[in-house]
């Protein structure tokens, strides 16, 4: 993997949006803050951008890369169904640290995910949510090596990804530092794919409409 030089700046910083935007188009990395933990981010329709996301984690191609949205209408680029429980689970926690594994679209690239389903959040974050606006949606996993410390300031990401890639955004030390939970809403029941912030039982009583 080439050396990048790595760029860091401010959230707060008057370019920090239209720059996001810019290297995202051109099939660059680049890393930001959400309402978990900062994220490692591409265009999830670019094949070549995906795979530089797996080199630079070093992760295993057989971990499909979630993706990130900023409006509900983005899910139409991503997904083939929407189930009425998972609608419910929608209406409830998002913006929230609650990932959903939903029907794909045939179209998408199988670097993004090899598998059947796609899974998808809205963050809530003020800037991640209006970068995710501006650039539609973004395949996002932490910003970190694979196995390692998940990074709560823009610092440690830079301890691990700096020369991997080419701007992190800073935007300071983020209070959850846990990643979101996963629910595998493709069957009749809900599964539990990783524990995070929302409990089970939350969801399981949304989903059953309690």
């Amino acid at each position: 993997m080439n050396a990048k030089n790595t760029i860091i700046l401010p959230i707060s910083d008057p370019q920090a949006l239209l720059l996001s935007r810019e290297y995202v188009q051109a099939g660059k990395l680049i890393v930001f803050p959400t309402d978990t933990l900062y994220g490692l981010a591409c265009d999830p329709s670019n094949p070549a951008a995906l795979r530089s996301v797996y080199a630079a984690k070093e992760r295993s191609t057989l971990k499909a890369l979630p993706v990130l949205i900023g409006a509900l209408e983005q899910l139409d680029q991503l997904v083939e169904d929407i189930p009425p429980r998972a609608q419910r689970l929608m209406e409830r926690f998002w913006p929230g640290a609650l990932t959903l594994v939903l029907p794909k679209q045939a179209n998408l690239p199988s670097e993004l995910t090899p598998y059947p389903g796609i899974a998808v959040r809205m963050p809530d974050h003020p800037f991640a949510l209006q970068l995710l606006q501006a650039s539609g949606p973004l395949a996002v996993t932490s910003a970190n090596l694979a196995d390692q410390i998940n990074p709560q300031t823009a610092q440690e990401v830079w301890a691990q990804l700096a020369s991997r890639v080419d701007l992190i955004l800073d935007g300071g030390h983020l209070e959850i530092g846990q990643a979101s939970t996963i629910i595998d809403c493709t069957g009749a029941e809900p599964m539990l794919l990783r524990a995070g912030p929302i409990a089970f039982d939350a969801i399981l009583q949304t989903w059953q409409g309690d």
